[in-house]
């Protein structure tokens, strides 16, 4: 029995260290006492998820203020790490030529774990195992250490925990997976997925599924009615909810008999969306650059993390989370393969570079299907302002694909009670309006957009919404043309003081600037909205416009179908095919003009402008009776309209006036 005893106690001794949650040490089993200081905590955290020796002056860099003696405080730190991790028979903490690294071969480490199963693929634990590992990774990575004025581990420190949570919720989301629906396990693992990731459409699913299980449909309307709000706050598509619930619900009958003290109730229909399918992106880990060659960084991870938290905000936008792309990170894939994998459109890639006082983040967004880049931009931001960089990194990044996004939203049309719509609602239901192009519908956009603002004055979109009804207003006379414009200089004027760097409120900016003949700086305005957002349709429809009058008629062409290509089913397509028509006349092209002037006026919600374009077109074309015919239409709408009405509208040269002037009077337009 004495011998026994003796080999065991020879045994070194099993150490365990957990760093999601509360920092604790243990040895066989039981907890080591940890000194207080946040320095010594911030470096066992940082050498134990390190992949190779770190250097001395690193260390000091990351963790220290410059302080009298660096050094000395890192020697001390590690002389106390020593003294928890070092055995007789083993030293585990390492040095060695100005480098310092952790041997924890043989330790129990928290993260290591979830590392490795990541890696692995969890769909080779058993449910067992992906249980435990999602109650050993229950909270926040090096939970309780804060630093200020530490910006490089900040950086570090932000992104390990987006990794460590995001691999948390796909432990969780597996596990439930497995469960069989309608247990008590699988309520609660649908509850805590939820808790962690409360805007997951697949959280919410599973959540649905549950409540479907056991009969509660009323339960399952008022949790999809709830949380539709929550998600519109958060600036995220309720839609894949909608649609989860809808499968679910034909997959699953209501059992037939439910709970007694739950009536069973059919829940309302979902509200239908139109437009195109979501566009969807992948974010991959940016790469540092030193000495040459690129390497993983955890720089570089809190940039694609930042990116990836934007992007989430986005509207209609599906981001790949960052647990799937960090998986795949390591592969070292080309742009198509993450696409197949991830079944995504787009793929963000990347690299950083550290030099004194600032980063350089080249940064490019790619076709997944054609590997073809659609935007890239090298970004430099100074790193003394802790974490303002990634907010200039960012917003750059970001608004490249803002068009995607836009136009989706653009086309969606909300059906909710007025009463209930919140200001994002709001101002949807204005756009609906808006796009219809009449006198009373644009009175009823406006009111819409008038209740956004009033319900968030921060809304940069919705004072960009009411400015181009005073626009409309202005344009078809439908109000005082000169009051009309002062009020859409005015509402675009708040639309850029509350954010600036929105490219729709530089569009409303530069088409007010136009309705108050100031080209030059209406131009300079819809350039910054297509600078901001190289894919924002109406930003290069506006500048169509205003080259199609005064401008570039070559420039007008090329802006017209550049806005095509990027939506071809917009609202306002009847404008950028007459855009078209208006710089083919001023070349001279009027066969080529009347034929993209009649495609513009067959839009089912193309205005009377539209269609004097079209007559006047062909009459310059020699199609006198097709021309005719479009004055009909005219007159239809509008028995009063004459030729000068365009020309009162536009802003054409006098040579131009008079080439209108003539087509007009072949077909019964003059005056």
């Amino acid at each position: 029995m004495e011998t026994t005893r003796n080999a065991m106690s020879s045994l070194p001794p099993q150490r365990s260290l957990r760093l999601i949650g509360p920092l604790a040490l243990c040895r066989d089993g039981v907890a080591l006492q940890l000194p207080p200081s946040r320095k010594l905590r911030a470096l066992l955290a940082y050498l134990s998820l390190a992949p190779h020796p770190v250097l001395r002056e690193r260390l000091c860099t990351l963790l220290w203020d410059v302080p009298n003696d660096p050094r000395g405080e890192l020697r001390w730190c590690l002389s106390k790490l020593r003294a928890l991790l070092d055995d007789p028979s083993r030293l585990r903490v390492r040095t060695a030529a100005d480098h310092v690294w952790l041997d924890l071969d043989g330790c129990e480490v928290d993260t290591a774990r979830l590392l490795d199963a990541a890696r692995t693929g969890l769909d080779r634990l058993d449910l067992a195992a992906l249980q435990a590992l999602a109650a050993s990774c229950d909270g926040d990575f090096l939970e309780g250490v804060v630093f200020d004025h530490h910006v490089e581990f900040e950086h570090w420190l932000a992104g390990r925990r987006s990794e460590f949570r995001s691999l948390h919720i796909d432990v969780l989301a597996e596990a439930a997976r497995r469960m069989p629906a309608g247990t008590a396990e699988g309520l609660s693992a649908a509850r805590r997925w939820l808790d962690l990731a409360p805007c997951d459409p697949r959280g919410h699913e599973r959540f649905l599924l549950e409540l479907l299980h056991r009969g509660m449909v009323e339960d399952c309307a008022r949790h999809l009615e709830r949380n539709e709000k929550v998600f519109l706050q958060e600036g995220v598509d309720f839609a894949p909810v909608r649609q989860a619930w809808d499968r679910i619900r034909q997959m699953r009958p209501v059992p037939a008999a439910p709970r007694t003290d739950t009536p069973v109730v059919s829940p309302p229909p979902p509200p239908q969306t139109v437009g195109p399918r979501r566009a969807s992106i992948a974010v991959m880990p940016f790469r540092e650059l030193r000495d040459g060659a690129s390497e993983p960084s955890e720089l570089g991870n809190a940039v694609a993390h930042d990116i990836i938290s934007r992007l989430a905000r986005l509207r209609s936008l599906f981001i790949i989370s960052r647990g799937s792309v960090f998986a795949l990170a390591g592969e070292q894939l080309d742009v198509q393969e993450i696409g197949r994998r991830l079944n995504v459109d787009y793929v963000a890639t990347g690299f950083v570079e550290r030099r004194p006082g600032v980063v350089l983040v080249a940064a490019e967004i790619a076709e997944a299907a054609t590997s073809r880049i659609i935007w890239t931009e090298r970004l430099e931001a100074g790193t003394g302002r802790h974490l303002d960089f990634l907010d200039e990194i960012g917003n750059g990044i970001v608004s490249s694909i803002a068009a995607e996004i836009e136009n989706a939203e653009r086309n969606r049309a909300l059906l909710k009670p007025p009463d209930s719509l919140d200001a994002w609602e709001a101002y949807h239901r204005g756009l609906w309006h808006m796009y219809r192009f009449t006198a009373e519908e644009n009175a009823r956009a406006a009111a819409f957009f008038r209740r956004s603002v009033a319900l968030d004055p921060t809304f940069s979109r919705a004072y960009a919404g009411l400015s181009f009804t005073h626009w409309q207003s202005a344009f078809q006379r439908w109000g005082d043309r000169s009051v009309e414009a002062r009020q859409a200089l005015e509402t675009a004027g708040h639309s850029l003081l509350v954010d600036d760097q929105n490219p729709a409120a530089h569009w409303s900016m530069g088409r007010a600037l136009w309705l108050m003949d100031e080209h030059e700086a209406a131009v300079r305005e819809l350039e910054r909205s297509v600078d901001l957002s190289p894919n924002f349709a109406l930003g290069h429809y506006a500048l169509a416009f205003v080259h199609c009058q005064t401008g570039d008629p070559a420039l007008a062409i090329a802006s017209s179908d550049h806005s095509r290509l990027l939506s071809p089913y917009d609202p306002l397509l009847f404008g950028m095919l007459g855009t078209r028509a208006l710089a083919l006349v001023r070349l001279g092209a009027f066969q080529e003009a009347a034929g993209w002037a009649v495609k513009a006026a067959a839009r089912p919600n193309a205005h009377v402008h539209i269609l004097a374009i079209a007559a006047h077109c062909l009459a310059l074309a020699g199609r006198i009776e097709e021309a005719r015919a479009h004055v009909a239409r005219i007159r239809r709408q509008n028995p009063h309209y004459r030729g000068d009405d365009l020309l009162d509208t536009f802003h054409f040269a006098a040579d131009e006036k008079a080439r209108y002037r003539g087509a007009a009077s072949l077909i019964g337009l003059a005056g």
